[in-house]
């Protein structure tokens, strides 16, 4: 009996009602540097998706200091735990910073997208700039990596919040690299609007 009744709620249960799963995978820049975890934009970012009429559950799984091969590596598992509909790949900054050929970078990025596909989710990437640390070449060359994924994979680019937010030096930590907590709320709006036309 118990068995019927459930199976007739999940029938009579609206589509609608059900919420997908948004991941970000990303770094330091998405985990809560420095700051409460319900403080990072993620987590901001779910009631605001949620006003916009879209039932959308965000988790969060970033981790400060991550790769793109930290991402990799840690990946799959995730795609098991939580199943989700869209992950936004919000990494390389890291990689960036230190100066990781470029081509290693895009095979981590590619093996991600892949993943994310076979599983049965959408993959969102972020644009990620870095300072010209390691020359003008080398920055052209990482920046057009993300261009290049996003064509082949006919993926959404999304923008880079980070070159919005350190035009405001009150939003920025010492390090001149990491948002403060009063700077999350304005970049989870500024994310809501970016990624609500892909959900």
């Amino acid at each position: 009996m118990m068995r019927i009744l459930a199976l007739l709620i999940l029938i009579l249960t609206p589509i609608s009602s059900v919420a997908a799963t948004l991941m970000v995978l990303g770094d330091s820049l998405s985990a809560g540097y420095q700051m409460r975890a319900d403080q990072s934009w993620p987590r901001l970012m779910e009631p605001m998706l949620n006003d916009n009429g879209l039932k959308i559950e965000v988790v969060n799984a970033s981790i400060s200091g991550d790769t793109t091969g930290n991402g990799l590596a840690r990946l799959p598992k995730l795609l098991k735990q939580y199943a989700p509909d869209y992950v936004i790949i919000e990494l390389g900054a890291n990689d960036g910073l230190r100066g990781f050929p470029p081509a290693a970078i895009e095979k981590n990025l590619r093996a991600m997208i892949a993943l994310i596909k076979d599983s049965g989710g959408e993959p969102l990437l972020m644009q990620i700039r870095i300072p010209p640390n390691y020359g003008k070449r080398y920055t052209s060359q990482f920046e057009a990596i993300y261009v290049r994924l996003s064509k082949d994979y006919s993926l959404p680019l999304l923008p880079f919040f980070l070159e919005q937010v350190i035009l405001r030096d009150h939003w920025m930590m010492d390090d001149g690299l990491h948002p403060k907590a009063a700077a999350q709320p304005w970049i989870a709006q500024y994310m809501t609007n970016a990624i609500t036309p892909f959900l």
